[in-house]
């Protein structure tokens, strides 16, 4: 049965009049009033209605100008929203000489109240949502969608949804987690494969396997009223092959290559490259990620306008705190500096982190907001993930030391590199993702490594994100299947509960305390969040480092040798104050430190704080 036929039966029922079945899709939805930009591009669908003219009657909506392609199942319909429209619903009538259509169509106020931003002063938990949690057995499979409940098969769904992460907000509000980033939720209704989320097969529906728009929305407010910020996973990269534009196009041009497969070349650097052919740009920006995620040419306007109103729209139903857009270097780049642009003008205080998988700091810097570029490219995106400094973490924890070339010294030089950024303490920094091998596994399940990795990423520079599992060590693969494996404790009759702590081994339960104890200490700590970072040359296996401003001092350390080390305080009085300014060891229950040296274990981390300001407690 054809995709767009399958869908006809869904809208029949928000539409009226005789032939209210000629039109099966209207996009977005639904649309909010108060936008700076007052016009509004719907995207009508149905068996041959591009010769159907619209007519609204609503005072402070107008038709503003229709637009048709080669295909004439498309309508695209741009209404102007004027700035005192008030909210409601309205009809919306396409008639000719021989039909009469009239579509229900709905304004709601928006909430701006409810969008803000993360920053440095957050913590993100990052989960993919089909291994995390199944709070309702009943949606795991879907009568119509081929991809199946199979929890043997590590491709496969295996049920975590919604209504599972709604359960467990509690166990991140407890953790001391303030963001929660979602791997997609949005259908992705693929014959196989299709857990991940990143093969979009409708723009404006929640996938039924994970529950619906209502409880989406449900589970961003739950999380609201308890300090934790959504964040939304987005592509505009690409669709997925089963999305039901493919089996109806709305013109030529919507798809690169005409709709037929041609792969990417992957090779990011050719947006920066000052020599690059231009023909080596189209195969990198062109090509298809991969056969089953066909590439979105957003230089069509008619879809670039289509995928900028997406995002607006869910940012406003769910009151996001940010987006994380996947692919970020994969479009076309000026398109996504005008998508962001577009964004940011309707909520100046949110944020968009990118993701462009670079160990370059040169090729990542490019990206972010604020940045004076060789080739005059202006961006609009406030954040960008930071992998390089990741790389450099997994490195030169594992290395061993070596004098001026390698180990801690990987660490140290990278954060060098910070005079390339914009603004280095909006990155997003990190360990781990779903798509690498667990910071757990790459530092050779070594729990030493691991503390030190955990107290680097939260005192150090930026916005920390950390990964589902990360607390309780969870290891993996570089197989993409074994990386997303199932959270312990999420599923009934699972022998281990990581939410309750119920079976977890005696190092899984420190490990999870430790980070805690951390992300707790952290929320607390504006000094943290926004102050002054300055770091120390690494010696014998010895890395510090001072957050600062004038009410507390944060001195962090890490020792990778098999000796105790004594850590003369004196040379840090300039950053953490004289001989009597008071200090704290952390990670020791508030341990008073007393003396001109501290003793830094081996193999181990020192987390020292001292008041500047004598009424900071």
């Amino acid at each position: 049965m054809p995709v767009r036929k399958i869908f006809a039966a869904v809208f029949l029922g928000l539409t009226t009049g005789a032939a209210a079945q000629g039109i099966e899709r209207v996009e977005p939805p639904h649309w909010y009033t108060g936008y700076s930009d007052t016009s509004l591009q719907l995207l009508v669908y149905g068996d041959n209605i591009a010769g159907l003219r619209p007519v609204v009657s609503k005072p402070g909506v107008r038709v503003q100008r229709i637009v048709t392609t080669e295909n004439p199942n498309y309508l695209f319909v741009y209404l102007e929203i004027g700035a005192e429209t008030r909210p409601g619903e309205f009809d919306i009538v396409f008639s000719d000489a021989k039909t009469r259509i009239a579509r229900s169509y709905r304004l709601e106020k928006r909430q701006p109240e409810r969008v803000k931003g993360f920053g440095a002063s957050d913590a993100i938990y990052l989960v993919t949502p089909d291994r995390f949690a199944n709070g309702n057995p009943d949606n795991d499979s879907i009568d119509g969608m081929a991809d199946r409940l199979d929890r043997d098969e590590r491709f496969g769904r295996h049920g975590g949804d919604i209504a599972g992460l709604v359960r467990s907000i509690g166990y991140l509000e407890e953790m001391g987690f303030t963001a929660l980033w979602l791997n997609p939720l949005l259908e992705n209704d693929m014959p196989r494969h299709s857990y991940h989320g990143y093969a979009t097969t409708d723009f404006y529906r929640v996938d039924p396997r994970y529950g619906s728009n209502a409880e989406y929305r449900d589970l961003a407010d739950a999380a609201r009223t308890r300090g934790i910020g959504l964040i939304m996973d987005m592509i505009v990269n690409h669709i997925g092959s089963a999305h039901w534009w493919m089996s109806d196009l709305p013109s030529a041009d919507w798809i690169n290559h005409g709709g037929q497969f041609v792969p990417t070349s992957h090779e990011r650097t050719v947006w920066q490259d000052p020599y690059a052919d231009p023909g080596d740009i189209a195969d990198f920006a062109d090509g298809w990620f991969v056969e089953s995620m066909p590439d979105l040419n957003q230089r069509n306007p008619l879809l670039g306008d289509y995928l900028v109103q997406n995002a607006l729209w869910w940012i406003e139903y769910l009151g996001l705190a940010g987006i994380r857009m996947d692919t970020y270097p994969y479009p076309d780049k000026h398109y996504m500096a005008e998508w962001t642009r577009r964004v940011m003008q309707e909520y100046p205080d949110f944020t968009i982190v990118g993701e462009e998988w670079s160990l370059n700091p040169a090729i990542v810097a490019y990206w972010q907001r604020g940045k004076v570029n060789h080739d005059g490219y202006v961006s609009h995106l406030p954040s960008v993930m930071d992998f390089p400094l990741q790389d450099a973490m997994s490195r030169g924890l594992v290395e061993p030391e070596r004098p001026h070339q390698s180990g801690l010294m990987h660490l140290y030089r990278m954060l060098a590199n910070d005079f390339l950024y914009a603004d280095p303490g909006h990155l997003v920094i990190f360990g781990d993702n779903h798509d690498m091998k667990r910071i757990y596994s790459q530092l050779g399940e070594d729990e030493d490594l691991y503390r030190m990795a955990m107290l680097y990423l939260l005192t150090m520079r930026g916005i920390p994100q950390v990964y589902y599992g990360t607390e309780i060590l969870m290891s993996s693969t570089d197989d993409h299947g074994n990386i997303r494996s199932d959270f312990p404790g999420g599923w009934r009759g699972d022998r281990v509960d990581a939410f309750s702590g119920r079976g977890l081994s005696k190092k899984q339960r420190a490990a999870q305390d430790y980070l805690r104890q951390l992300l707790q200490w952290r929320q607390q700590r504006p000094v943290i969040h926004h102050g002054e970072l300055v770091h120390f040359y690494p010696q014998d296996g010895v890395y510090t480092w001072i957050r600062y401003d004038e009410e507390m001092a944060v001195l962090a350390a890490l020792n990778k040798g098999t000796e105790a080390v004594s850590l003369d305080l004196g040379r840090y009085r300039r950053y953490i104050g004289g001989q009597g300014t008071p200090g704290r060891d952390v990670l020791a229950g508030g341990k008073r430190v007393r003396g001109s040296e501290t003793l830094l274990p081996p193999r181990g981390v020192v987390l020292l704080e001292f008041n500047l300001n004598k009424n900071v407690k």
